[in-house]
């Protein structure tokens, strides 16, 4: 009698494997067309792009949920509409996680989070970043709180590798209610212009409640969040640049908090003398100046990325490098307000500096800054709370430091803006600074006030008093003969000397005071 059973080959079994594989991988053809027709490309095409070629390697493809209940049991699909799993770029790992749309809308099940912590502690334990591209409807309501528990668990997990592993949210598609909290606990969040939104609640719910009518990029689009709210650290027109962009940051960053960020050696020659900068900023105080142009003399190749370039733009934060070595770079904007610190530029360039610190990133500060914005609603909107993040990041920070002051440094944003007595390791000026309490013609209102008014030339008065200011309390050494600076530099060798300074900082080594962490100002 033969055998009922029938044996089936391990080159059968294999065979199935591969067209199971190549099935889910292809996925649904007219979920495919539903993405194309909104000018948005699906996951793998997402992570093809972000990821050296060839180089991905996936985490449970096969995973599928295990719910029941409205339908769920009739539609279980692989991947369960996110694909996990690392690869390189530029030849270093990185580990990312995409929803995918044509499944269930991207939104996030059980078992969708499962996969997403799953990979979320691999980077963790592999001490290398992790990249989100975010395109999904939120909970997946037919789940219910089992949905919402594992948005719970990447929240946790955004929060435990804060500052050990660098985190990366890439805006693809829509990303509403809590979902939107992930991206916000990273460390950089990209958009692309009209196919991605943030909002915690949707234009219908506004306009519920506040009978205001908005339409979803009117409310939580890029360029909004780019410009407005300061959500997004970067906006793209199309996501093949918005992949780029991000393969160029991670090329700055470091895997971990353990590393320094990698090197690459220029040819820009590291002594370069920058004799522009001579005719790139006036001496004027009054005459403004694109403190861009002076990044781009000084750094390697006149290359660096600015990280919110479209909020708070009397401020720039921008990652460069200086000699092959990687720098965060603070800088007043003369041409934004004249550079003055206002709530919002407070709390970007506190942010970077934080980050920075996390990952061994070396810290360069350009001083243009004529103080604090003066009046009521930045006083009523928090300026003393949010102008002493800044300072918290800063006394906070043990990485390399140097400050140059170009021109005006004046009052308490001087302080602020990584001075010597917040504990800055180099201090530098042009011969063009002015480094006071506050400037010449509002000091001398305050100081020689009864003279001016007893004056029978009021005006006459006030310009010699004005002027004996300037000549006694800022002058250009007077605070180099005070060591507040450590010394007045040719403007031409600024590349130059940054560049040595930064050489000799390499092996700096601090340690802040045992503590289980600090209580930064809110």
């Amino acid at each position: 009698m033969g055998d009922i059973h029938q044996t089936v080959s391990t080159r059968e079994r294999t065979a199935e494997l591969v067209a199971l594989r190549e099935s889910v991988e292809a996925g649904d053809a007219a979920g495919t067309e539903r993405q194309r027709a909104k000018g948005k490309l699906t996951a793998r095409e997402r992570i093809q792009l972000l990821l050296d070629k060839g180089s991905f390697t996936e985490v449970e493809t096969l995973r599928r949920h295990r719910a029941s209940g409205f339908g769920l049991e009739a539609k279980r699909p692989h991947s369960d509409g996110v694909i996990t799993g690392w690869g390189t770029v530029e030849g270093r790992t990185v580990f990312v996680y995409a929803h995918d749309f044509r499944i269930f809308g991207g939104a996030l099940g059980e078992a969708h989070a499962t996969k997403i912590h799953k990979i979320m502690d691999m980077a963790l334990a592999a001490g290398a970043p992790l990249v989100s591209l975010n395109d999904g409807a939120g909970a997946r309501i037919q789940e219910g709180v089992s949905a919402l528990a594992g948005y719970g668990g990447i929240f946790q997990r955004n929060t435990a590798a804060s500052g050990v592993i660098p985190q990366i949210s890439v805006m693809l598609g829509p990303c509403a209610g809590g979902a939107a909290y992930s991206p916000a606990l990273t460390d950089f969040v990209f958009m692309v212009r009209g196919t991605s939104q943030m909002f915690i609640t949707g234009p219908d719910v506004v306009a519920a409640v506040t009978g205001e009518q908005v339409s979803q990029n009117g409310l939580g689009g890029a360029d909004v969040h780019a410009e407005i709210s300061g959500v997004a650290h970067f906006a793209y027109d199309d996501e093949e640049t918005c992949l780029e962009e991000v393969r160029y940051l991670l090329s700055l960053l470091p895997g971990n908090n353990r590393e320094a960020p990698p090197v690459e050696i220029s040819e820009d020659p590291a002594d370069r003398s920058c004799e522009a900068l001579l005719e790139l900023v006036p001496a004027d105080g009054n005459r403004p100046y694109d403190m861009r142009r002076v990044i781009e003399e000084i750094v390697d190749d006149g290359q660096f990325i600015e990280v919110h370039e479209r909020w708070a733009t009397n401020v720039i934060c921008a990652l460069a490098r200086l000699d092959g070595q990687v720098a965060g770079i603070v800088a007043n904007q003369p041409m934004s307000m004249a550079g003055v610190l206002d709530i919002h530029a407070s709390e970007k360039a506190a942010r970077f500096v934080q980050l920075c610190d996390a990952f061994n990133i070396p810290l360069i500060t350009l001083l243009d800054v004529p103080g604090f914005l003066p009046g009521v609603d930045q006083e009523h909107g928090g300026i003393i709370r949010h102008g002493a993040k800044l300072l918290y990041a800063y006394c906070n920070a043990t990485v390399p430091r140097i400050q140059l002051i170009l021109r005006k440094a004046y009052g308490g944003a001087y302080i602020v803006m990584d001075s010597r007595s917040v504990g800055t390791d180099l201090s530098f000026a042009w011969p063009t600074n002015e480094i006071a309490v506050m400037g010449a013609e509002g000091a001398a209102n305050v100081i020689f006030r009864k003279r001016i008014a007893e004056s029978d030339d009021p005006d006459a008065t006030r310009a010699a008093m004005v002027k004996e200011y300037k000549a006694e309390l800022m002058h250009p050494y007077y605070a180099a003969e005070r060591g507040l600076v450590d010394d007045v530099i040719d403007p031409a060798e600024t590349r130059a000397i940054l560049g040595r300074g930064l050489r000799m900082l390499r092996t700096k080594h601090a340690e802040l005071p045992a503590r289980k962490h600090g209580n930064p100002p809110q």
